[in-house]
């Protein structure tokens, strides 16, 4: 058993002084005590660790790489994605393993406590499967392994290149499966999961609208019974046109009117939709899974946070293409975003409630939610995801409760950061990665191999 000390924490019930946390045996909190003598390790303050939502880990070690414009005067997501698709050609399953390990490392040391990998490199390029068929998914299994990170394995299911069916091009032809060998695909990787640690899970994650058939998507809640299915939705303008053009109505008004959505799903971006739509969105019950940075990198438009949490609309964070891994950036970044859109300040506060409070208690629950992880809360009976931050940095110092949590999200960073649990792995000290150092190792020989790969 391990036990924490903190002079405060954020508990269920609010803030609390002197908490003694216990932590059993398997990583789930045994007992919370409040106004308890000061026994074990130490900290000063103690917050759940968020999960982040949604993570294509690969695409990290593209960062920094696409900041140029190339012969199109018009660069886009959709220029940005043609040379992800190349890069991606260069990648082996060893390669696949370091840099999700890397990135691994980096969201822990942010202050995640999981991750919901929403994978969808599966094959060799050319299209050929590996010998295993969820080779690739091993990997990030086994990244997870070594970084200790709780982890939510999402083998994505992409199969056409757009809504009117078309193959999939060169680019894309290493994520292709059939409904029927996607569904092998999950089964090899489901193996893998019960293999690995007991807070590891797995679900399942139809791409987006474009990339799989009608029928299909209509039959995910039955044939993936358990577990969350998150899916890409209405991200791009492009995107809005294509589906509105094909299936004759926008994404978000064709995936209410024909898909069972509930709280199982987690539905990535939702940058374009309208009032109306953000409204009957929220109410399904569904997780609006965000990426602020990545939604801010690629263009994608800025998602109506404001009307959906006052329609009762749950939401998550997540890195997406990992271009930076910040959790306090991608929370100020939300609130900025709206700030920017609507000429207002603290947009996402609430008369009860802080613009940092509202914002990380919406990510704890919606993130727990969306990857069905029993977490984001300091409680018995939940898994121990856990941060502390340093109180004695100057973007602290004198601050209390809320207004602590407001200034490391609005003054301070990452920094604040001196410690992360993941289901008890004490996996953060001293605002470090217990094996940073290997980890960081094997990721630069990654990169050496990859020079040149745009």
């Amino acid at each position: 058993m391990q036990r924490i000390w903190a002079e405060k924490a954020l508990l269920p019930s609010g803030w609390a002084s002197n908490v003694q946390v216990d932590i059993d045996a398997q990583g789930r909190i045994g007992a919370v005590q409040t106004d308890a003598p000061e026994t074990g390790s130490r900290v000063a303050m103690l917050l759940p660790a968020p999960v982040n939502v949604h993570s294509h880990a690969f695409q990290r070690a593209m960062a920094g790489l696409t900041e140029r414009r190339g012969p199109d005067p018009s660069d886009s997501f959709w220029t940005w994605r043609q040379l992800m698709f190349r890069f991606l050609d260069r990648l082996t399953p060893e390669h696949i393993e370091a840099i999700t390990a890397f990135v691994q490392m980096e969201m822990l040391e942010a202050g995640y406590g999981a991750s919901v990998e929403f994978h969808y490199l599966h094959h060799q390029p050319g299209g050929a499967v590996y010998d295993s068929i969820a080779e690739t998914s091993e990997r990030v299994v086994a990244a997870a392994d070594r970084t200790g990170m709780g982890l939510c394995l999402l083998p994505a299911h992409y199969q056409f290149g757009g809504c009117d069916q078309r193959d999939l091009t060169t680019g894309q032809i290493r994520f292709g499966n059939t409904f029927d060998r996607f569904q092998r695909l999950h089964a090899a990787a489901s193996t893998s999961i019960r293999n690995a640690s007991a807070d590891c899970s797995i679900g399942v994650a139809p791409h987006s609208l474009r990339a799989v058939g009608i029928a299909d998507l209509q039959a995910y809640g039955t044939a993936f019974p358990d577990g969350p299915i998150h899916m890409h939705l209405a991200e791009q303008r492009a995107e809005v046109t294509e589906v509105e053009a094909h299936w004759g109505a926008r994404p978000v008004v064709w995936a209410l009117d024909n898909m069972e959505l509930d709280a199982r799903w987690c539905l990535i971006h939702c940058t374009q939709m309208t009032p109306d739509e953000t409204i009957s969105l929220a109410r399904s019950g569904v997780v609006a899974g965000l990426c602020p940075i990545t939604e801010s990198s690629l263009g994608d438009g800025i998602f109506d946070a404001v009307r959906w949490v006052d329609h009762g609309g749950a939401f998550a964070i997540g890195s997406d293409s990992n271009i930076r891994i910040s959790l306090s950036e991608e929370m100020r970044t939300l609130d900025y975003s709206q700030r920017l859109r609507d000429g207002t300040r603290a947009a996402l506060a609430s008369p009860g409630k802080s613009t940092g409070r509202r914002i990380f208690d919406g990510i704890l629950q919606g993130g727990a939610q969306a990857a069905q992880r029993a977490s984001g809360r300091i409680e018995a009976g939940c898994w121990a995801d856990m941060l502390s931050l340093d109180t004695t940095s100057e973007h602290l110092w004198g601050r209390d409760g809320d207004t602590a949590l407001d200034a490391w999200i609005f003054a301070g960073d990452d920094r604040l950061v001196t410690d992360v649990w993941s289901a008890g792995r004490h996996m953060v000290k001293n605002a470090q990665h217990v094996a940073r150092a290997k980890i960081v190792a094997d990721y630069k020989r990654t990169i050496e191999a990859l020079r040149n790969a745009l």
